[in-house]
């Protein structure tokens, strides 16, 4: 009990009324500030910033549209600077590389464009004009919050460049305004991209979020395997369940407050197991992805403690505490795509991102 209850303090409520501080938010907001915000345009504090947001794994089996964590090594970048020849209070796309070339160059259509619109609003820049760059590190439709790591890295771009007065949440709605018009109102992906670790959605209206902190004494590795096969976010949802048994229900609310006591303490096999254990989405899922089912037994025949579909698929997610285990069982998964789904696929091993998005580098005015 006593471990229990010392767990229990490694939460952190944000909510859209609360404060919240780290490296990319006003330590001290308050609702007066906020108001003066919509009123004052603050100015700039660099010609040029660039940041960095990671990758993250949502739903994580029974956290359906409600957890997500984010993962260290793979995300994206973005560069932004003041720019004379984009239109005051606009924002302006000038190049995206790395694995966007598909995407559109409109601010109004592409979600880095659309977070960092949105946090111009929020701060009434008026009197200049941006332009930013992305740098896709992460492949579209993959699984791994490909659109929430550029709007995240946007987000922050902007209120990095202009000294960092918003909070944690406003970044956060900021980037769920961009998540809306492309893959759903849900903050699962986006919330773990800009605060970084664990992060619960208790409520999204009003926008209450709760960071959970795995201890950092404890070893946790995700096994993530990429196939070479798209899985459009809009296609997954249709393939969801219209009605659920009272049955389902308890057992995946179980699994989920598992998925959470598991976090808070460091538990690595009852991650994985409650992790594996949704009754409600992955079901539906998983066969819409060649060779998902065999992927997953073959990550736990290999020592995995849990596997399951990252996000809306099409990577597969495995967990262990072991980082050359981990090679291991994302060999083992690898070959069982290929020889159950007739895909090929590539494997990483990848920590708990710790940090989220945050700031690479900038040019002081």
């Amino acid at each position: 009990m006593a471990v229990l209850c010392q767990s229990a303090l490694n939460l952190k409520l944000i909510t859209s009324s609360s404060s919240s501080s780290n490296r990319n938010a006003n330590p001290n907001p308050n609702p007066s500030s906020r108001l003066n915000l919509s009123r004052t345009e603050p100015p700039p504090v660099f010609t040029s910033v660039k940041t960095f947001a990671p990758a993250t794994v949502a739903n994580l089996g029974p956290g359906f549209d409600f957890l997500g964590c984010a993962v260290d090594g793979i995300g994206d970048f973005v560069t932004l600077r003041l720019d004379p020849d984009v239109h005051p209070g606009e924002v302006s796309i000038s190049d995206i590389s790395g694995a966007g070339k598909k995407l559109r160059r409109n601010p109004l259509w592409n979600c880095s464009g659309i977070a960092a619109i949105s946090v111009m609003k929020m701060l009434n820049i008026r009197s200049v004009g941006l332009s930013l760059s992305i740098h896709k590190g992460l492949p579209l439709g993959s699984g791994l919050g490909s659109s929430a790591a550029s709007a995240a890295a946007a987000a922050v771009a902007v209120n990095e460049l202009f000294g960092r007065p918003l909070t944690l949440t406003d970044l956060v709605l900021a980037g769920l305004e961009s998540e809306s018009k492309v893959s759903g109102y849900h903050a699962d992906n986006v919330a773990p991209a800009i605060m970084g670790g664990f992060v619960l959605i208790r409520s999204y209206h009003p926008l209450e979020l709760i960071q959970l902190n795995f201890p950092p004494e404890k070893d946790l590795f995700f096994v993530l395997v990429y196939p070479e096969f798209e899985a459009p976010t809009k296609k997954m949802r249709e393939a969801l369940p219209q009605k659920l048994t009272m049955s389902h229900h308890i057992w995946n609310c179980s699994q989920a407050g598992a998925l959470v006591a598991s976090v808070l303490l460091g538990d690595v096999s009852g991650f994985g197991k409650a992790m594996s254990s949704d009754k409600i989405v992955e079901p539906r899922r998983a066969p819409l992805i060649p060779g998902m089912e065999g992927v997953k037994r073959a990550a736990m025949e290999a020592g995995a403690f849990g596997s399951t579909i990252s996000g809306a698929g099409p990577t597969a997610v495995a967990v262990t505490d072991n980082e050359e285990t981990g090679r291991d069982i994302g060999q083992r998964m690898v070959e069982a795509f290929l020889k159950q789904g007739k895909l090929k696929s590539l494997a990483m091993v990848k920590k708990l991102d710790r940090v989220g998005a945050r700031l690479v580098s900038g040019h002081p005015i």
